[in-house]
């Protein structure tokens, strides 16, 4: 693994286990196992060190997302267990989540951080857009955001809310019902087999 993964790993681990009090370079200097004034040597700001760890962030969470967003036959028959199998994931490594709460929250505060953040969200939007777009979506941009939304917010609800953790079997059932909202008597979209994302583009 390169020194930057290692450095950016430790860092979400820290994040979720202690907050950002807790993120310092000399915490993943010696949480990391590196000589001291190693993760100074590669990010030698609070700032550089922040971003990193967000790109590395959100590198690993697109590695998630992927299985979701592949290209190929898309039906919305498909779909929810699709999705839910990524918010499993998501939920069964807390670790990546509340690292991300944290940096989130961090970035209402640094708009240099913020900027990085808002990047990375419309990595996870773009996709979604153009999967709904495949669809028939007679909305895709607002349908995007709001199925980017409903999943932030079932994990929050597991993760940091009030709310039980859900089964795959309830997380199903959701995205079923949440898209066949959003779809219902789209177009043909919904009945074909051959719909998919190297389709129809979101413009289309």
């Amino acid at each position: 693994m390169k020194r930057a993964e290692t450095v950016a790993d430790t860092a979400i681990t820290l994040l979720a286990e202690r907050g950002m009090r807790g993120l310092t370079h000399r915490a993943v200097d010696e949480a990391a196992g590196l000589p001291p004034g190693s993760t100074s040597n590669l990010a030698r700001t609070r700032a550089a060190l922040l971003e990193l760890t967000l790109s590395r962030l959100t590198e690993l969470e697109m590695e998630v997302m992927a299985p979701a967003y592949e290209p190929g036959p898309l039906t919305l028959d498909g779909l929810p267990a699709r999705m839910a199998e990524v918010l499993r994931v998501q939920l069964d490594d807390r670790r990546r989540t509340l690292a991300r709460y944290e940096l989130a929250l961090e970035a209402t505060r640094r708009p240099e951080l913020r900027e990085i953040y808002d990047r990375a969200g419309r990595r996870f939007r773009d996709p979604a857009l153009a999967m709904l777009a495949a669809l028939g979506s007679k909305d895709p941009v607002r349908h995007a955001r709001q199925l980017v939304a409903f999943g932030e917010g079932l994990m929050f609800d597991a993760i940091a809310g009030a709310g039980a953790v859900p089964t795959l079997d309830e997380l199903t059932l959701a995205m079923a019902d949440l898209l066949a909202g959003m779809l219902r008597d789209e177009g043909p979209g919904l009945r074909e087999e051959g719909a998919g994302l190297r389709g129809e583009g979101a413009g289309g």
